[in-house]
């Protein structure tokens, strides 16, 4: 059965993929590794928007970015033989990179969001049919540089979210859920962000930052209203059938008291005498101590 790509709203400024595909057949599927079957069904099955730039119309953009024309690094290959980039390299080796240019972040969103188009010009020319073993291949290809290329954007961003929620002063949230949902908005801001309109990445996603941190604070307020007390989870077990077990006891040992006081069993008065005095029984008529004996 073909895949239908799933139609959204699209941000302003994007151009948004509005065709089906049908995936290749179970051979080729078989033949990919795990992560290409993964950004396949991905590809296929999310809607591929990117955000258009003029540069992109220029025959020589492809090995601007990129310092060559797409090849595959070998035959059946999901990946393009890539030109060492220093900024991917450095970020690879766990090195410290240093505050972008202007120019180097726009080349980075132009080298996502140009892997976004090529991967969508290739779905689109496909819309209704079944991929073949090439397209499949080359898609696949462009979605790795589009995941490449997010990866170091958001990795060099990463330390904004952090600086921000530190400054943030909403003491009764926990920090780790700002965190996160700090980093989910950044992902945000890296797809919709037009590097085009000639502004900083930082000033779009820190606006973007700070709206995801009102929504944690208002979602924990509406929280508060429902629930005032803090959560302890002494509370949360229920002790009912302790105390049902408690009632039949308590109800048991009434009806023992019963049964010796009044003599029902038919016991001599050594043996009343016996019971009384081993279980602190009947003390006012029999003038016991209130603690039992051996």
């Amino acid at each position: 059965m073909g895949m239908q790509l799933i139609e959204v709203a699209k941000p302003a400024g994007a151009v948004g993929l509005r065709t089906g595909v049908r995936p290749p057949s179970d051979v080729v599927i078989r033949g990919l590794a795990a992560e290409d079957q993964v950004l396949l069904t991905k590809l296929l099955t999310e809607p591929t928007d990117f955000v258009d730039h003029p540069d992109f119309a220029k025959p020589e953009v492809e090995r601007t970015l990129f310092g060559e024309d797409a090849k595959l690094a070998r035959t059946l290959a999901t990946r393009f033989a890539e030109s060492d980039d220093p900024i991917s390299t450095a970020i690879a080796a766990g090195e410290r990179v240093p505050t972008l240019s202007f120019a180097q972040e726009g080349r980075l969103f132009m080298r996502f969001n140009y892997a976004r188009m090529r991967a969508a010009a290739i779905l689109r020319v496909h819309s209704g049919k079944r991929l073949s073993v090439a397209a499949t291949r080359r898609v696949l290809a462009w979605g790795h540089r589009m995941l490449a290329a997010r990866s170091v954007i958001v990795r060099l961003n990463m330390p904004l979210v952090l600086a921000m929620a530190k400054r943030t002063r909403l003491s009764n949230i926990d920090f780790n859920e700002l965190v996160s949902e700090g980093n989910m908005a950044l992902l945000r801001s890296v797809e919709k962000f037009d590097c085009a309109r000639g502004f900083k990445f930082s000033t779009y996603s820190c606006r973007a930052i700070l709206k995801s941190f009102s929504r944690v604070a208002m979602r924990a307020s509406r929280y508060r209203g429902k629930f005032p007390a803090e959560f302890d989870p002494a509370m949360e077990r229920s002790d009912y059938i302790d105390r049902q077990r408690d009632g039949v006891v308590a109800d048991c040992v009434d009806e023992l008291k019963e049964i010796f006081l009044r003599n029902l069993a038919g016991l001599s008065e050594v043996e009343r005498t016996v019971i009384s005095e081993r279980f602190a029984l009947g003390e006012a008529s029999f003038g016991g101590s209130s603690s039992p004996k051996t």
